[in-house]
């Protein structure tokens, strides 16, 4: 009996271990086949992002395209490019009015083969443009939809006001205008630029997500809405809501100062050359200048609107020299199509 009893406990301990190996076996297999699962939902979502899923860390570059044309122009590419150069940790978001919605996994992937100059940096990512999506639980929506386009005079402009302060105000970050050639980076998370000693400019800056300033200046748009007069509603606005924050304080040489608790950059950071000598861009110079005290350099490209000036190659232009310096892919791209038979050797900045 003490055998028979001695063999059955040997056999309940085989067939346990049995049991243990075969549940064992099928957790590994559950736990191989969810894990290719998740990664192949991963990857089939990898290109499926949205503008928070990349800029919701707060640290993005966002420009925008208020327009509906698709192709461009080396201006904008080189701004975009310049920015994916000096800030390579930051997203650089181009939001483009013209581009479909996002519909498909491949979408990022779609958006650079539709613009392969920019396609080699990983960083650049394209958003449609959607001001009623944008616009949300800000002061701008319901501005939005009561005012009527086709009588707006500026409307390219006024939306493209709208639309910076509610994207920093949505994700934070810095907010660059698509003619600001970018040469090193800011070192402010949060700031403002003059653009001349009693001018605060809005083609530049850079601001915490949620800040009040942001704020009051959406207020301010609505409230004090003027869209028939120019740069009412983008560097005045400006000005007038940083003369509600401090005192403007002078400038000393090329020293930044301070409103409030926001640096105010010297009008130097970003526009050494200033609107009234806009063409000297695309002058040849004797020297080239250093620009050692500005990290971005604005264009003034609405001066420019008539396409009077161009980016020739080979002209030795201040504009040349600093298209093969910061965006050199751009420049590339200029010198391979002025090759090609029956192109121009210019092309429209």
């Amino acid at each position: 009996m003490a055998i028979v009893i001695k063999y059955l406990k040997e056999l309940t301990f085989l067939v346990l271990l049995a049991i243990l190996g075969l549940l064992t076996r099928l957790h590994f297999m559950h736990t191989k086949y969810s894990t290719a699962y998740i990664k192949n939902t991963e990857d089939k979502t990898l290109n499926m992002l949205t503008p928070d899923d990349v800029l919701g860390e707060g640290n993005g570059v966002i420009l925008f395209e208020t327009t509906d044309r698709m192709n461009p122009p080396p201006l904008v590419l080189c701004s975009i490019e310049s920015a994916a150069r000096v800030y390579p940790e930051r997203p650089v978001a181009f939001f483009m009015k013209g581009l479909p919605d996002i519909d498909s996994t491949d979408y990022q992937a779609q958006a650079r083969r539709t613009f392969p100059t920019l396609s080699p940096y990983k960083n650049i990512y394209f958003f449609p443009l959607r001001m009623d999506e944008l616009y949300k639980d800000t002061p701008l929506l319901d501005w939005y939809k009561k005012i009527n386009p086709k009588k707006e005079i500026y409307w390219i402009n006024v939306s493209a006001d709208g639309s910076r302060l509610a994207s920093i105000w949505k994700y934070g970050g810095l907010y660059l205008d698509a003619d600001v050639i970018s040469m090193r980076p800011v070192p402010h998370e949060n700031f403002l630029a003059a653009e001349t000693l009693s001018v605060c400019s809005n083609s530049v800056f850079g601001l915490n997500r949620h800040h009040n300033f942001t704020w009051k200046c959406m207020e301010d748009f609505v409230k004090n809405y003027k869209g028939e007069i120019w740069g009412y509603q983008g560097p005045s606005l400006f000005t007038r809501i940083m003369k509600q924050w401090c005192v403007l304080p002078p400038f000393k040489n090329t020293e930044d100062v301070t409103c409030g608790n926001i640096p105010y950059l010297n009008p130097q950071r970003f526009y050494p050359i200033p609107w009234g000598t806009w063409t000297r861009y695309y002058d040849v110079w004797e020297e080239l200048p250093s620009f050692n005290n500005s990290y971005s350099l604005h264009i003034w490209n609405y001066m420019n609107r008539n396409n009077e000036k161009t980016v020739v190659a080979g002209s030795n232009t201040l504009m040349e020299n600093l298209f093969q310096r910061y965006c050199p892919t751009t420049y590339a791209s200029l010198l391979n199509n002025h090759k090609k038979p029956h192109s121009p050797l210019i092309s429209r900045a």
